[in-house]
């Protein structure tokens, strides 16, 4: 039976425009990163509603998975939402919270492993549920590092950190990776006819096909770990790449801004050979036939979404050339503000 509080919040996805892998240890804890990356308005969802049944009961509708247990201070870590169970086990021991019977749903408006950080953004999404649910004193900083905290340390899921503070702070930032896990975070004041044009600019693909970036992350961090010069080589480019980009965003220097956007991955395909392969090479031929200019995929690689970019008078063509594809042409628009959570009462 259902009480009369419920709390929901939303967290937005984002594009990795420049950047991403150098916030990968050990390459961010030897060398630091720099990452360049937007939100757009694409979301993950959370709602918790307090119930008396003594139950927990945990729903990813989009994932059509749920899982039901008794009311415990921790929740068994098998395979099954473990994301919203890590959150669950790191609250309640973080804060020594007595947990109350409750029923959290979810759904995001991307499928995992589409490269918009959609892992990470849930668990942001959730923790920020927590936090308004409990009241609890934690920041953006605090929320985004526990997220990080929660998924590669608690779940020992491999990845990077830029998509908790992605989620956590929103919009167009510019994050610094240090070598002694400082993590900095510059919102960027983007110019509003340079989103404008940004978006014109832009065609978002997705591939269909989501995967798993473990293997290509091991990848990374094995090259890094074995002094692989040609791949340490590329990551120190790509890792300037989102300062350069920086640059070319602030003044609108939209071909120069294309321009990096391509070289960079050129230089993320050496990273690992999963990162490219012929379906996404085949997108790209598709859309460079139709006019895009330049293009990568965001996240990881292998599959997810891929940014496409071109003059705005061949965007249609672009469009048209990808719309005949077995994936799919997503409309976007970059977001502005971070998580965020409220209370409802009946």
């Amino acid at each position: 039976m259902l009480i009369d509080m419920i709390v929901r919040s939303k967290a937005p996805l984002r594009l990795g425009l420049a950047g991403g892998g150098s916030d990968v240890s050990p390459y961010s804890d030897i060398y630091g990163g720099n990452v360049l990356n937007a939100t757009i308005d694409l979301y993950a969802y959370c709602t918790i509603q307090e119930t008396s049944d003594g139950m927990i009961s945990l729903e990813a509708t989009d994932l059509r998975q749920s899982v039901c247990y008794p009311l415990a201070g921790s929740l068994p870590v098998d395979g099954v939402l473990d994301l919203h169970k890590g959150v669950f086990n790191r609250v309640v021991k973080e804060f020594g919270i007595t947990p109350r019977a409750c029923r959290i749903t979810t759904y995001s408006d991307a499928p995992a492993g589409s490269g918009l950080g959609s892992s990470s953004t849930m668990v942001v999404c959730i923790l920020k549920a927590f936090v308004e649910w409990y009241n609890l004193p934690m920041g953006d900083y605090e929320i985004a590092r526990m997220a990080y905290e929660i998924e590669r340390i608690d779940l020992a899921l491999d990845g990077g950190k830029q998509d908790q503070y992605a989620a956590a702070f929103g919009g167009f930032n510019f994050m610094e990776f240090l070598p002694e896990g400082q993590v900095i975070v510059n919102p960027l004041r983007v110019k509003r006819w340079i989103v404008d044009e940004l978006e014109a600019s832009i065609v978002l693909y997705y591939t269909g096909a989501s995967r798993s970036s473990a293997a290509i992350i091991q990848e990374q961090q094995k090259n890094t770990s074995s002094g692989n010069g040609q791949a340490i080589d590329a990551m120190h480019r790509i890792k300037q790449s989102a300062i350069d980009m920086k640059r070319a965003l602030l003044e609108g220097n939209i071909a120069q801004f294309a321009s990096i956007l391509g070289k960079a991955w050129e230089d993320k395909k050496k990273m690992a050979k999963a990162i490219s392969n012929p379906m996404i090479q085949e997108a790209f031929d598709v859309a460079f036939a139709a006019g895009a200019t330049a293009g990568k995929v965001s996240g990881a690689g292998g599959g997810g979404f891929i940014i496409f970019m071109m003059d705005p008078t061949r965007k249609r063509q672009v469009m048209d050339a990808l719309s005949a594809m077995p994936g799919q042409v997503v409309g976007f628009q970059f977001s502005e503000g971070g998580t965020h959570g409220w209370k409802l009462y009946f």
